[in-house]
């Protein structure tokens, strides 16, 4: 059984800059999509941009920082996700980020000023599995980038250390994410879902490296 789509009134922030709109107009029109109906941009303290695209709610959301080639590659990231496939809801598990995914992103940042040198070492920081999907795709300096990473892991690693001794896990919010109100560590994903089942108390420690 198919759920009707919810329909949301258009918006656009009011402090969305005018060569986002037209990026967001121009990648959807390319890709014969419609643009998102709902399109949120709002500035953050600091330096880089986070996002997040409801494709099912017709909702795009950038929260940008000071550096306006990372909120160019934010908006570009959420776009490569609102042209591709539509995700339904299933009991397997969907990949999010994907060869797939960065077949779509890659060729965005590209055609849309982003140096190929910019995009994998700000999408690698981020997402680090993105640089083998990179070397597929055929992004120059893909091969160079991961190998560097990998020599970086192995010679930074350093043992770890207790920041926050163990303690009972009580779950709060904090923006969108579902947080531990003790030590602030984020949970998600099948870790929430297991501790909300959970008719006792959970503890954990919150561990960091030295």
């Amino acid at each position: 059984m198919q759920l009707a789509r919810t329909l949301v009134r258009p918006y656009r922030s009011p402090g969305l800059p005018a060569w986002a709109s037209e990026l967001i107009d121009g990648v959807c029109a390319l890709a014969g999509l419609e643009p998102p109906a709902v399109v949120r941009w709002r500035r953050r303290g600091g330096v880089h941009a986070s996002g997040v695209t409801r494709p099912t709610l017709g909702v795009l959301s950038v929260s940008a920082g000071t550096d306006e080639l990372d909120a160019r590659l934010t908006l570009l990231h959420e776009l490569a996700h609102w042209i591709g496939p539509r995700e339904h809801r299933t009991r397997k598990r969907v990949a999010h980020h994907d060869r797939a995914f960065y077949l779509r992103a890659f060729p965005l940042y590209r055609a849309h000023g982003i140096p190929d040198a910019e995009a994998l070492a700000r999408e690698g920081s981020r997402y680090p599995s993105s640089l083998r999907h990179a070397i597929v795709v055929g992004v120059p300096g893909a091969s160079a980038a991961l190998a560097a990473r990998r020599t970086l892991l192995r010679e930074g690693r350093r043992p770890w250390r207790v920041v926050v001794a163990e303690h009972r896990v009580r779950l709060g919010r904090e923006g969108r994410w579902t947080v531990c109100v003790t030590c602030g560590a984020r949970v998600v994903g099948v870790q929430l879902a297991r501790l909300r089942r959970r008719r006792t108390a959970a503890r954990h420690v919150l561990y960091a490296r030295a």
